[in-house]
């Protein structure tokens, strides 16, 4: 596949983009069209959901510009696929982005910081697994290769240390795989709720395994991506309140994007994400981790940078 990161989009279409400021003029100057390509995650995934909701929105609001969905592992698929300029966009978690000398990877710049992901293990609420530990030789989900669930999981067990006999499920794979009694637990690095553990929950009775020694021990091993946090009483029908681990997730960029087409994008999102669970909507309830996205946390992307368009927006909004 042949990208274009060249095509010509002048800050006046950006403008008109960025919610109407030319509201003087009769119609839109013309643009050429990009067609853009965006990275998400496996069924049953936020990633799923909220790329398909960003691509729909950045369609509709950026003249000239339409953006499609690719289904993929997740964080460290999508940063593979970008790297190798099959999309344009992806999603990402912090960690998986991050290398060990605290830098993103060549050739990437992020558009902004979205939303946190908790990490969750889920077992059934008859499991003889009452605490991390308990994991000693099970049969546990590790998600799909390539996923950032993956990537902390494998950390969270190394830290343990814990052996498990690990599979590699996608987020609806390990759902099914463990209500079905195939594996004894599954983790998943995702927003609050997550669809596949949703369903679980309503079928079947559902515990949450606590994780807050594990995020103390991953803040210290690895300083940066992770922050302690608590998945609430309210995310899955009868599960109580869970500490566990918080990892930002990040929308990155190919840096030979145009610096006009970005910033559209970035205003885009923080300009109109109320929009995407507007009742107009027919999955209005679909997407909650829209309303985590702001300019506030927006713009923290820890050592990654922003693409300069990105910049060039956050800079504006100062003013």
């Amino acid at each position: 596949m042949v990208l274009n990161p060249g095509v010509r989009f002048s800050r006046r279409a950006a403008l008109v983009a960025a919610g109407g400021l030319l509201v003087g003029c009769s119609r839109q100057p013309e643009v050429d069209r990009v067609h853009l390509r965006l990275a998400t995650g496996p069924a049953g995934a936020v990633y799923r959901r909220i790329g398909g909701a960003l691509a729909e929105h950045i369609s509709e609001q950026v003249p000239g510009a339409t953006v499609t969905t690719v289904p993929s592992g997740a964080s460290t698929d999508n940063i593979r696929m970008l790297r190798a300029g099959e999309v344009h966009l992806g999603l990402t978690s912090l960690d998986a982005l991050i290398t060990t000398d605290g830098t993103a990877p060549e050739g990437l710049s992020a558009i902004c910081r979205l939303y946190d992901s908790h990490l969750h293990l889920v077992v059934l609420a008859g499991s003889a697994i009452r605490e991390f530990r308990g994991l000693e030789g099970r049969r546990i989900s590790l998600g799909a290769r390539d996923s950032g669930t993956e990537f902390t999981s494998l950390r969270v067990l190394e830290l343990g240390p814990v052996n498990a006999d690990g599979r590699y499920l996608s987020q609806a794979e390990s759902a099914a795989a463990l209500r079905d009694g195939r594996i004894d637990a599954m983790f998943s690095l995702t927003g609050v709720p997550t669809p596949a553990i949703t369903d679980l929950a309503q079928r079947h009775p559902i515990r949450l395994i606590p994780l807050d020694a594990q995020a103390d021990a991953l803040f210290t091993a690895y300083p940066g991506p992770y922050a302690p946090a608590m998945i609430p009483a309210t995310a899955y029908a009868g599960v109580p309140a869970t500490r566990t681990i918080a990892v930002p997730n990040v929308l990155l960029v190919r840096n030979d994007l145009p610096e006009d087409l970005v910033y559209a994008i970035t205003d885009t999102i923080f300009t109109h994400t109320g929009t995407i669970t507007s009742a107009s909507r027919d999955d209005a309830e679909a997407v909650p981790e829209a309303w985590r996205i702001n300019v506030r946390t927006g713009i923290s992307t820890a050592s990654v940078p922003l693409h300069p368009g990105a910049a060039a927006w956050f800079r504006d909004r100062k003013r």
